[in-house]
């Protein structure tokens, strides 16, 4: 028996959108990393863009659990001797990107190479609950409901 291995014209892209709010971090980063890879599908093929489009909104309400929202610390060097910056998870939330908690996340699930590159620019992520992408008709996924550990209260 050979190995299948998909072709270009065989693979269908779907459009998902995923409500963030309320949701824990790490458990939202795991399917939608596994969904833009297309793991998720019976035809996955490693070395093919396999992945669907993802939408996430309500970015900025999305949960940390224990106290990383205090303690998890993102880390940037402006490129000068003694330039490193921090802020806490937290800050970042409450701040100008929401978003970014969440892009960084995903990012960090992915394996690194030009073609994780290329599946995370089928990443859009809002902070609000409005999207540009109702033209698409996207997919609802319920991600809240797949686990009760998915969720946690304020």
């Amino acid at each position: 028996m050979k190995t299948y291995s998909a072709k270009p014209a065989e693979i269908e892209k779907k459009w998902i959108l995923i409500d963030a709010e309320g949701v824990v971090l790490g458990r939202l980063a795991s399917i939608v990393a596994m969904r833009l890879r297309g793991k998720h599908k019976a035809t996955f093929t490693p070395h093919m863009d396999m992945g669907d489009n993802v939408i996430i909104i309500n970015a900025g309400k999305i949960q940390l659990t224990g106290n990383k929202r205090a303690d998890k610390v993102y880390y940037r060097h402006t490129g000068y001797p003694g330039g490193i910056k921090s802020r806490t998870a937290g800050q970042i939330l409450e701040g100008k990107f929401p978003e970014r908690v969440v892009t960084k996340a995903i990012t960090r699930m992915m394996p690194g190479g030009p073609l994780t590159r290329q599946q995370l620019t089928n990443l859009r992520v809002y902070a609000g609950a409005e999207h540009p992408h109702e033209a698409q008709q996207p997919e609802t996924l319920d991600v809240a409901s797949m686990n009760p550990k998915n969720t946690r209260s304020a």
